[in-house]
């Protein structure tokens, strides 16, 4: 191996090492996102909406949201130190994907072709599975990282048909400046299913969820970042509860799958 070569993998690995760290930061920023939510619906500022909009979609009443908020941010602290990472790991995947089943899967359920609904119900599963990964497989119960694994996968592929069927209507959402709105769209697409099955059948995982984290701080940079910055001229982008969502999302998924990358070496 050439000194050239060293010293990119080493760059790569650093990069990747810091998966962790971005995951956790995204989380707090949920956390609190939450609590502020929670704060104006006290005040009655956030009476129009029925949801919290922060995922998992917690019902609009304060003192549930303050305490899922509180709990996210310890969580989110937790993933950041050994001792405490599998413990966060676990505390935070099991409640993500308990709240999700018995809030959000059953508004999809009764609407089963709504896309929006779809997607509120795999990516805080996406996310529960990263949580669950974060630690590395010796952490966890073998039959936790198997299912964690397939589910996110699972929850890959289906973003990825989605970027299909709504192919037009997500076209819109790219920046004017951005040429090729349709192929984009259908490239990504791509990338989540052909990620989704690298990691769904453990083959070139690690470049695999790279790739695909990678793609998201695109995202984040390019898309989401501008947006809640107002800088893509958004009318009430920059106060809007979602737009914030959308960022701390995607900034947790960028950071969990570098994280799984790290972990599969």
């Amino acid at each position: 191996m050439t000194v050239a070569n060293s010293a990119r993998n080493q760059l790569h690995d650093s990069l990747l090492g810091l998966g962790r760290c971005i995951f956790a930061a995204a989380i707090i920023a949920l956390g609190i996102e939450t609590i502020v939510c929670a704060h104006h619906l006290s005040l009655a500022l956030g009476a129009r909406y029925s949801v919290i909009p922060v995922i998992p979609w917690l019902p609009a009443v304060p003192w549930i949201a303050y305490l899922w908020g509180a709990t996210w941010v310890l969580c989110g602290v937790g993933f950041l130190f050994s001792r405490t990472r599998r413990p966060a790991a676990l505390i935070f995947g099991g409640l993500f994907f308990l709240l999700t089943l018995v809030l959000d899967v059953p508004k999809n359920a009764a609407d089963i072709g709504n896309i929006p609904l779809r997607t509120g119900v795999f990516e805080p599963f996406a996310l529960a599975c990263l949580a669950w990964l974060l630690p590395g497989p010796s952490a966890i119960p073998s039959w936790l990282e198997r299912a964690s694994r397939y589910l996110l996968a699972l929850s890959l592929v289906i973003f990825g048909v989605d970027h299909f069927l709504a192919l037009g209507f997500i076209a819109t959402l790219l920046p004017s400046w951005i040429p090729f709105h349709v192929f984009w769209v259908a490239f990504f697409g791509i990338a989540f299913i052909a990620s989704g099955v690298s990691i769904g059948l453990n083959i070139l995982q690690r470049w695999g969820a790279a790739g695909l984290g990678l793609m998201f701080a695109i995202w984040v940079f390019t898309l989401h970042l501008p947006r809640v910055l107002g800088l893509y001229g958004i009318p009430g982008a920059p106060h809007n509860p979602n737009e914030w969502s959308s960022l701390f999302i995607a900034i947790a998924m960028w950071g969990g799958l570098w994280a799984l990358a790290d972990n599969s070496q």
